[in-house]
């Protein structure tokens, strides 16, 4: 071949007769050539190779002297030969080509799977005169590709992929199944077919998204089924990338809300016909959704509590706990009992009681909060009456958790045992009864949950002076809002009397006796004189009678 072949990189730079390309001038298209990661090899436009660099040879297990000179026909098949040269018109009259599927066969006979990109070598005219062609080596896209297709097909969420302007290309039979229609009904379809027009703008706008962000989330679509059914579903795609990482459409995932929207529509009903205030807030805070128990409570109407923040109506330091309790809700799931002490329509400061557990997205993730307010008015008057009763009962009466830790005791307590409050609050009652005794005491503790009452409980606590004095101990279930068992309200009685009393009893029974006795022995030597007594009078009435019988003789 007489005429010179140049390299467009830069001109005079490589010059080729029928034998080969050889170097004139600089020799920077020839280090690029030879040092190229990618297999490169120079062509003319019949498809002989004239410049090929090592990777093209480790790529085909080939030598050198086995690929040079030779037409490319002889690595591939006769109809992949038509398309390269196809492909080398296209070079010729665009001066690109891109995305050539070529399969040519190895030393050993493999095929191997490679896709081709070629531009147009130049004469010092700017005449397309041959071709520098790149391969990459597919196999592993390949292999990724069947990967990610098998993950497609066998996924359990309806998934599918679409060209940039909406058209689906591939499709799951989790679609199928979804939406009732036969594969042919669907591939090579445009989604415009099953959604509306306005989803179909939306849809768009996600794609415009996908290329734009590489995802969308949770767009809205509500594809109508072959029967006709319109099915709520959202939509999480992501991008489709060319081997170029250019983004060429989308891999989208449908989750069917059908369930999801029974679920919230009946949740909503719940929250909406719940007797307690029942409110929803996003994780700032702000109330997104109440019952009318809260406009009730509030005496505000719901369009003055819907949209607001509820530091609208609680104090700067309240909101920070209901901050905190947010963030309780975000890592735990649940917050418990905070406090809270909203200011209501006409001024009034109302004390209630937060549980509030984590509203969740469909993928898990928390979004906020539904929270119960429990009015704690009545309960707050129950419990400051409850405090005076124990306060001013004239019997020792304390408080304790269900470890034995007592939390309140009346001053009848302080004067039954000498200490002070701060000696005894806060302290295990184990400090002033014995090891058997407290174990006898948790085991009363025990009866108290189990049947909400202990009877009778012996406890001898050891006062400040170290007296050790007598008790019993009646007690009952001590419940927080929920009804739960939390500790035991406990009655001492004092027992020192009552066994004073016993043992002047048992004294007076042994005196007593000791009479008896005295009155047993009298009565032996009282009985006994009065027998003898008889015994006498009738041995002289004996007498009498036996005197009496001569003298009547006599006569």
């Amino acid at each position: 071949m007489a005429r010179r072949l140049e390299l467009g990189v830069r001109r005079g730079v490589v010059e080729a007769d029928g034998r080969g390309v050889k170097s004139r001038g600089s020799l920077d298209a020839d280090i690029i050539i030879a040092n190229a990661p990618d297999p490169v090899f120079v062509s003319d436009l019949e498809g002989k190779i004239l410049r090929a660099n090592d990777a093209v040879s480790q790529l085909l297990g080939f030598r050198q002297d086995e690929v040079l000179e030779q037409s490319l026909s002889r690595f591939i098949s006769p109809e992949e030969t038509r398309e390269f040269t196809a492909a080398l018109r296209e070079v010729v009259e665009r001066g690109v080509t891109r995305n050539v599927v070529l399969n040519p066969r190895s030393a050993r006979g493999e095929v191997i799977p490679t896709s081709l990109n070629a531009s147009a070598l130049r004469d010092s005219d700017g005449r397309a005169i041959g071709v520098i062609g790149i391969l990459r080596d597919m196999r592993e896209l390949d292999k990724a590709r069947a990967y990610a297709e098998s993950l497609i097909k066998n996924a359990p969420d309806a998934v599918f992929i679409s060209d940039l302007e909406g058209k689906i290309l591939q499709a799951n039979d989790a679609v199928f199944a979804l939406l009732g229609f036969r594969p042919d009904e669907l591939i090579e379809q445009s989604l415009s077919r099953i959604i509306s027009s306005e989803e179909t703008r939306e849809f768009l706008a996600a794609l415009r998204e996908v290329v734009e962000r590489g995802v969308t989330r949770n767009a809205r679509l509500n594809p109508r089924s072959a029967s006709g059914e319109v099915i709520p579903t959202t939509l999480n795609a992501s991008a489709l990338r060319d081997p170029d990482g250019k983004v060429i459409g989308g891999i989208g995932i449908l989750r069917d809300m059908r369930e999801l929207d029974k679920a919230r529509a009946y949740a909503e009903s719940l929250i909406k016909n719940a007797p307690d205030p029942v409110f929803v807030s996003d994780l700032e805070g702000k109330i997104l959704q109440a019952n009318d128990a809260v406009s009730a409570l509030l005496g505000f109407r719901p369009d003055e509590v819907l949209e607001q923040s509820l530091s609208r109506f609680i104090s700067p330091e309240e909101t920070r706990e209901f901050t905190a309790a947010l963030r309780e809700v975000v890592a735990r799931g649940v917050t418990r009992n905070a406090r809270l002490n909203p200011r209501s329509a006409s001024g009034e400061v109302i004390p209630t009681t937060l549980n509030a557990s984590a509203l969740r997205n469909p993928d898990g993730k928390v979004i906020g909060a539904i929270g119960i307010l429990r009015d704690m008015r009545e309960l707050d008057k129950a419990r400051a009456y409850a405090e005076s009763l124990i306060k001013n009962a004239p019997d020792p009466v304390f408080v304790s958790d269900l470890e034995g830790k007592i939390l309140q005791a009346n001053d009848a307590v302080f004067a039954l045992l000498g200490f002070r409050p701060d000696e005894l609050i806060e302290q295990s009652l184990s400090r002033i009864i014995s090891p058997e005794e407290t174990r006898a005491f948790l085991a009363a503790l025990r009866e108290v949950v189990e049947r909400g009452v202990t009877r009778n409980a012996r406890l001898n606590p050891r006062s400040a002076s170290g007296e050790v004095i007598p008790t019993t101990l009646n007690a009952s279930a001590l419940r927080d809002p929920d009804g739960k068992v939390i500790g035991a309200i406990g009655i001492l009685r004092d027992m020192r009397e009552y066994e004073e009393v016993v043992r002047d009893l048992e004294q007076s029974k042994s005196e007593l006796q000791e009479k008896i006795l005295d009155l047993e022995k009298f009565e032996e030597v009282v009985v006994g004189r009065e027998l003898k007594m008889i015994a006498l009078e009738k041995e002289l009435e004996s007498l009498r009678k036996e005197l009496g019988r001569p003298k009547a003789g006599r006569v």
